[in-house]
Parts: C-alpha cells; sequence; structure tokens
C-alpha cells in the first residue's frame, strides 16, 4: 500500500497552471505536476451548460501533504471552485513511491 496521491485539477490557462505548478514544487507539496492541454469541459454552472477549453493538471503528492496542497491551489487558483479530486494510488512502483516520498521528505513510518 502506498500514501501516494493523484490529484486532478483544472483551469483556464497555461500561465495559471504553471503558477500552481511551480508553487506546488517550491513548497515541497507535489513531487510532479503534469500539464496537459486541449481539454474541452462541459458543465452545468448557474443553471446553464457551459463548454470551456480548459488545463487539467494531475498533482501527483502524499496524503501528508493533500490539505496543504489543496489551499495553496484555492489560493492560486482562478476559478471560485476548483475542481480539487484526490484519488489515493492502490499501487505504485516502490521505486517511484520512494522517489515521491524522497522529493516531498516524507519520513517513512514504520
Amino acid at each position: 500500500m502506498t500514501d501516494l496521491c493523484i490529484v486532478y485539477c483544472t483551469t483556464d490557462s497555461r500561465q495559471n497552471a504553471e503558477t500552481i505548478a511551480n508553487q506546488l514544487l517550491e513548497q515541497n507539496l507535489a513531487a510532479c505536476v503534469q500539464i496537459m492541454p486541449g481539454m474541452t469541459s462541459v458543465y452545468r454552472w448557474d443553471n446553464q451548460v457551459t463548454q470551456e477549453q480548459e488545463y487539467q493538471i494531475l498533482i501527483k503528492t502524499h496524503q501528508h501533504k493533500i490539505a496543504q496542497a489543496e489551499q495553496l491551489v484555492k489560493a492560486l487558483h482562478n476559478y471560485d471552485v476548483p475542481q480539487w479530486v484526490a484519488v489515493p494510488a492502490c499501487a505504485a512502483s516502490e521505486a517511484y513511491n520512494s522517489w515521491v516520498e524522497q522529493e516531498l521528505n516524507i519520513n517513512k513510518r514504520k
């Protein structure tokens, strides 16, 4: 079992996505952030169906950092209600999991 989490977040601009990614990394709240352009989101907002181009952000972090990472993203995000969906990893390679823990200064608890 691992404490690795992958967080799904979207934003409206590459600039906002890069700002979020850089700050998460600088503050050791994520080991890796992937930014994927060209996503179309269709959703209901203020009782209207809306379609927008967005950037998908995948944040690789640890359960011990999730609350701090969410606070930072909320502070930097362009949206009133940013997408924040954290999914625990049911498995990860030992090497990748160790790298994430090392990058986030997580001490293994045994």
